[in-house]
């Protein structure tokens, strides 16, 4: 797949979740929204159906953008027990330059959070880690220089 998006299983179920959620409630409640402001008369004037009528366009786009992030969808897990780092492992990496210890969960791009540990898969650091195993080194390109880094554990 050209332009896949890497994701998890369980990301991909909360994405599917969304957009039904999305198309269902999401849907009526602008419906709602629309109804009501068409109540009040005049459309050219009426500043409440403009609103609702805008919310309803952007809630159509955002359910097509999910819709084509389901369909480009590439889940990958890495197996239970498996003893490399995949999409989904919680990996602790020691940096040999600094000494530095850090664990990190490596997730699809769009649920990254480096201040809590999840780390996007398709971060230069995670591409270096994927593949390898626990007492493995492994090299990470970064703009101030070559990063080595050690695998301490992987869960």
């Amino acid at each position: 797949m050209a332009d896949s998006v890497a994701m998890t299983a369980q990301s991909f179920q909360a994405l599917k979740e969304e957009v039904e959620r999305l198309e269902t409630d999401g849907r009526r409640e602008i419906a709602d929204r629309i109804k009501t402001a068409r109540e009040w008369g005049d459309l050219k004037e009426n500043a409440e159906y403009h609103d609702a009528k805008n919310a309803q366009a952007h809630l159509e786009t955002k359910i097509a953008t999910l819709r084509e992030k389901l369909l480009r969808a590439d889940v990958q897990e890495s197996p239970v027990g498996s003893d490399v780092v995949a999409l989904g492992s919680r990996v602790t990496v020691k940096d040999e330059g600094s000494g530095r210890e850090d664990v990190f969960v490596l997730v699809p791009a769009t649920e990254a959070k480096p201040s809590e540990g999840k780390l996007s898969f398709e971060a230069p650091m995670a591409q270096a880690l994927v593949g390898a195993k626990q007492g493995d080194t492994v090299t990470v390109a970064t703009p101030r220089g070559e990063r080595k880094l050690s695998v301490l554990a992987l869960d």
